[in-house]
């Protein structure tokens, strides 16, 4: 079996990657992929890793668990979701660092000892992603913190050194509205002729409801040839139609500089590049 973490991150696409993949129930069933809801797993991964502190579970715990989870032994591939694997929200700046506590992904993988894992994980810019950690805690950042001192490339590297027999898949939240069914696909291991339902179930929240349905009259009379076209497309009725509402982010806190923002924003492109380079890393580019 494979099992697949989407891992978040926090402030994030959130729940959306199962709600969409949960409209697919019938298509994904065909292929062997279970998605449970979040409630079926969420409670009962946390239990085991407090019972066992992080260690691998037994075949028989393993076949417990998965007994727990999914509801047919027709299953190749499993999904599970949750932004909190790594850590709760408030405790992603722990210690002055983004994710320290990411070595605790060797415990989801211990808990499916016999399954090839893989982890997906959607970043976001520091520059945006700051603030929005800040405000869904309400706590403010750490102080002293030097935002400067904080790198994707940290995380994305510490994650494949705690499970170095796993695939990563990276995206950036910035594209995630383009690259929505490609993500999709990836982490369902779905063909790129397979239909989907809610492929753009991100794009859609950017834009009201008089250009979605142009959207979608347009393409019913010209569908896209390739994934090229279809993103094109996409991006030019996102450029025309999104609302100023929807694609409205905080950028920089209190006393954050200009400066700042523009250094954290360059440096977000020099760690994407630089997570590329990781053996064993997808980036999905727009």
């Amino acid at each position: 079996m494979q099992v697949v973490f989407h891992i978040g991150a926090h402030c994030t696409d959130g729940d959306q990657l199962v709600r969409t993949l949960l409209k697919n129930r019938g298509l994904l069933a065909r292929r062997g992929v279970a998605v449970p809801g979040p409630g079926r797993y969420r409670k009962v991964l946390s239990g085991v890793f407090e019972r066992l502190d992080g260690a691998p579970v037994t075949a028989e715990a393993e076949e417990a668990i998965l007994d727990g989870i999914v509801e047919t032994d027709a299953v190749e591939r499993l999904i599970l979701s949750d932004a909190d694997f790594l850590c709760p929200a408030a405790e992603v700046l722990a210690g002055g660092e983004l994710y320290g506590a990411v070595a605790r992904s060797a415990r989801l993988r211990h808990a499916f000892p016999s399954s090839e894992i893989g982890f997906a994980v959607g970043l976001r810019n520091l520059a945006s992603f700051l603030p929005a950690l800040s405000e869904a805690t309400g706590t403010g950042l750490p102080p002293r913190l030097d935002p400067r001192a904080l790198s994707w490339v940290g995380v994305v590297e510490g994650l494949r050194a705690a499970n170095s027999d796993a695939e990563i898949l990276v995206w950036c939240d910035e594209d995630t509205p383009l690259l929505w069914p490609e993500i999709l696909r990836e982490i369902a291991a779905l063909d790129p002729t397979d239909r989907l339902e809610g492929s753009h179930d991100v794009a859609r929240r950017l834009m009201g409801d008089e250009a979605n349905a142009r959207y979608a009259r347009f393409l019913e009379r010209r569908p896209p040839a390739d994934e090229y076209s279809r993103r094109r497309a996409l991006a030019a009725h996102l450029a025309k139609y999104a609302t100023d509402e929807a694609l409205e982010q905080e950028i920089g806190l209190d006393g954050w500089t200009e400066e700042l923002v523009e250094e954290l924003s360059a440096a977000y492109e020099e760690d994407l590049e630089e997570i590329a380079t990781i053996p064993g890393v997808t980036v999905l580019t727009a």
